[in-house]
């Protein structure tokens, strides 16, 4: 029996290929328009196929007649399309996004690709947005789907509850052919896992310009940054940090929470975002792009590809940083993939 197999869309960095691939569904074909997020998953291909392109100009009948596939033999259809236009920390345009409605291109490519499952995360705001006609969006896909036979299931996990050190909810959506029953995961009864435990063993991080002992473990941050950080203490944010004199402090309020943030070694991780970093735990430096994959469940072994942003400066495309918060953590990722396996009987 061939192994079974899947197609990603939107696949970032690669989280959701790293989950799907631990629950024995070989992604063959990742499909990403950003650059640096496609030269990633290059590096890290495993003898799958990249294709840095836009879905919307992308004729699924092509990946039928490139990979030699029947309509209903793949096995997986999975993507995390943009979560921008849902997320609560954005504008929460949903649809008035031109990025909203990418959502929608899970079923223009289930609808002749024919898998046996399709899995899309996303941000848990977007089980909450309304569609244009003031329906709720997730209904309007949920028809889309029901429209070529499928059933829709969803429901918003915590990585925290599947062995990540971070806490981070995100809603996941699972089409089923009609009549097919599924279950997502249950709570792994795993202790919670901490910052301190995810990061203690990595060796001192690089400096700009040197070749560093495990990849993307480079430190960049400017001296300006490390003396604000210095104010910072474990765990706390700059706002509620005591004696922060006005030069540092700025324009802050109290009801900044989530800016120039320190982690707590003894705690998970708050979501990751892409913003900027958190602070490292004890050091006057903000955490490296390999600490913060650690965070999010990423192996050692996957390696990051494109420029560490400074923190004053921006860059096109997604830089490292960037390309670890907007991913789908691995071990969350494999749970879900793997109740999926489960419900098709593939194990």
């Amino acid at each position: 029996m061939p192994r079974p197999s899947a197609i990603s869309l939107f696949a970032g960095a690669g989280g959701l290929d790293i989950g799907v691939d631990r629950a024995r569904i070989k992604t063959i074909c990742a499909i990403e328009l950003d650059r640096h997020c496609a030269a990633t998953l290059r590096r890290n291909a495993r003898r799958k196929t990249v294709w840095q392109v836009d879905t919307r100009a992308l004729d699924p009948q092509r990946v039928l007649e490139v990979f030699g596939i029947e309509p209903g033999e793949l096995t997986l259809l999975h993507g995390g399309p943009p979560c921008q236009p849902f997320s609560q920390i954005g504008h929460r345009r949903g649809l008035d996004d031109p990025r909203g409605a990418l959502v929608f291109e899970m079923a223009r490519f289930a609808a002749v690709l024919r898998p046996s499952a399709v899995l899309m995360e996303q941000v848990p705001t977007f089980l909450q947005a309304k569609s244009a006609t003031g329906e709720p969006l997730v209904e309007s896909l949920r028809e889309a789907f029901s429209r070529i036979g499928y059933d829709l299931h969803s429901q918003t996990l915590d990585a925290l509850h599947f062995g990540v050190p971070q806490k981070r909810r995100r809603a996941f959506v699972v089409c089923v052919p009609e009549g097919q029953s599924f279950s997502f995961p249950g709570i792994a009864p795993a202790a919670v896992s901490t910052v301190g435990e995810a990061i203690r063993d990595l060796p001192k991080p690089a400096a700009k310009g040197v070749e560093p002992a495990l990849p993307n473990h480079t430190d960049i941050t400017p001296a300006r940054d490390r003396q604000r950080i210095r104010y910072v203490p474990e765990g706390l944010w700059l706002s509620k940090s005591p004696g922060v004199p006005p030069d540092i402090m700025r324009n802050l309020t109290r009801k900044d929470t989530t800016k120039f943030r320190r982690l707590h070694r003894g705690l998970p991780s708050p979501t990751v975002r892409c913003g900027e970093p958190f602070y490292h735990p004890t050091e006057p430096r903000y955490i490296t792009p390999r600490e913060a994959a650690r965070l999010q469940g990423f192996p050692d072994g996957h390696v990051l590809v494109g420029p560490i942003r400074g923190r004053t400066g921006q860059v096109p495309d997604l830089d490292q940083h960037r390309q670890v918060a907007n991913a789908v953590p691995p071990p969350l990722a494999a749970a879900v993939a793997r109740s999926i396996g489960a419900s098709l009987c593939l194990s």
